[in-house]
């Protein structure tokens, strides 16, 4: 290993200072450390919270680490080693059960209501040109893509995309479906 650069300050240098005391260090690391601590946490308090920690971890240790050139990796490794313990006693907020604990769903709906509304919304499209109730036949009473629909047709997707556009549009203006919006 090289020994510590002498002169003038160069980049790189702070990773060899000597810090006589723990306050010093924290004082001239303390930015570095805490930008590692919010990229291992979402939320920057827990951020900070996290630095608290290691670093607590390292006050007790400081007079047993010998190479201080070393402090900034021994602080990473307690910030590590404290976020996964973190991570391991999180709470669990499930829990097995014998009934599953399902909320009480909206009512379903009357049997004849869903009959008016699916009759208005026939009859809406037996208004359509043909070309178009054929497009919006096939793309949402029988569920094909609009590639699938342009094949059936012999037409472009462009050809499907704008009929089926202007269909839908008509529907949305047609007097009976108003009350069930």
């Amino acid at each position: 290993m090289t020994p510590p650069p002498s002169g003038p300050v160069c980049a790189g240098a702070s990773q060899y200072a000597s810090f006589p005391t723990f306050t010093s260090y924290v004082r001239a690391r303390g930015p570095v450390l805490l930008r590692t601590a919010r990229s291992l946490t979402a939320n920057p308090s827990d951020a900070e919270d996290l630095l608290q920690t290691a670093l607590a971890k390292t006050f007790v240790a400081w007079e047993r680490i010998e190479d201080h050139r070393a402090l900034d990796g021994y602080v990473r490794r307690a910030l590590l080693n404290t976020r996964t313990s973190q991570w391991r006693k999180r709470k669990v907020e499930e829990f097995a059960c014998e009934e599953l604990p399902e909320p009480a769903g909206l009512p379903e709906p009357d049997p004849a209501e869903r009959q008016v509304l699916h009759d208005a919304m026939w009859r809406a499209v037996l208004k359509l040109p043909e070309r178009q109730r054929q497009m919006v036949v096939l793309r949402y009473y029988e569920d094909l893509s609009e590639a699938q629909t342009a094949e059936v047709l012999g037409v472009s997707v462009g050809t499907v995309k704008s009929a089926v556009s202007r269909a839908l549009g008509k529907l949305r203006e047609d007097p009976e479906l108003t009350p069930v919006r």
